[in-house]
């Protein structure tokens, strides 16, 4: 790998619901502009490394097919989001490279020759990268869910920013599937917008030490709401791989409403 100088971009980004950021649903309008413009922001990588919220594994595990398949790992949408393409490469040389790293870490990787792309993957890139010519791969979250532990696959990984390699993490900053249909859209949710600001001040206040961001985020669930926000933490968790690999302030690029509830991105 060639070695640059300037570290490439983390992102963390929701991925919206399902298929429906590419079905033209207009609760998602605001999202699909964000992921159109944001490539902008990022470079030319010459690869993506994906942590998705939809693949959760004992040990970390990578994906090392040389052509992904699509997994449409949702149900009860039309039938023309069974048939969406995203054929991007697989990256089977950097999946090798990463296990190494990970390895180097003591971490037990294994790599995944069979598993296809998640739409935690295809949904975005798609619409970040529609030609689908960059070489990709997934990284899995740990089935554990442990804040802690993520971060620490974060730093294992951050050597890939200095070989101009894209890191996202896809999730969604809230991800209480109930509350999302449970008002009519654009309801106040005070619960929503109070953890909303918690997490956004936690990643981007430059007066906060990185012991203080670590250790704030590695007990998130003190946050206020933080549980109806997140039932269940596995959208939240590609965060904090995110922040293990920059361990430095984030810049906010989205905090709009996204099926009604306040959502954001950041960018390191």
């Amino acid at each position: 790998m060639a070695i640059s100088t300037t570290p490439a971009p983390v992102l963390y980004i929701p991925h919206g619901g399902g298929p429906l950021p590419l079905l033209g649903d207009p609760a998602h309008q605001k999202l699909v502009e964000f992921l159109q413009n944001i490539p902008s922001s990022l470079g030319t990588p010459t690869a993506i490394v994906l942590i998705s919220a939809h693949w959760e594994e004992q040990q970390p595990t990578i994906t090392g097919s040389d052509h992904p398949a699509l997994l449409y790992d949702y149900s009860g949408f039309p039938p023309e989001s069974y048939r969406i393409g995203y054929p991007a490469p697989g990256a089977p040389a950097l999946a090798r490279r990463i296990q190494t790293l990970l390895a180097a870490s003591g971490l037990q990787p294994r790599l995944d020759e069979r598993r296809g792309f998640d739409h935690g993957l295809f949904v975005p890139l798609k619409i970040m990268y529609p030609k689908a010519e960059i070489p990709c791969l997934q990284v899995s979250l740990l089935a554990s869910l442990d804040p802690e532990a993520h971060i620490a696959l974060g730093k294992a990984l951050a050597p890939l920013r200095q070989e101009n390699v894209l890191i996202i993490g896809s999730g969604f900053s809230f991800h209480n599937l109930r509350a999302f249909f449970a008002s009519p859209p654009g309801t106040p949710d005070q619960r929503n917008e109070a953890f909303n600001h918690w997490l956004i001040d936690t990643c981007t206040a430059e007066t906060l030490s990185p012991n203080e961001r670590e250790r704030r985020l590695t007990g998130w669930e003190q946050a206020p709401h933080a549980r109806y926000c997140h039932p269940r933490e596995e959208h939240l968790l590609p965060l904090h791989v995110c922040y293990g690999l920059a361990q430095t302030p984030a810049r906010l690029v989205f905090n709009e409403e996204v099926i009604g509830k306040k959502a954001c991105a950041l960018l390191w």
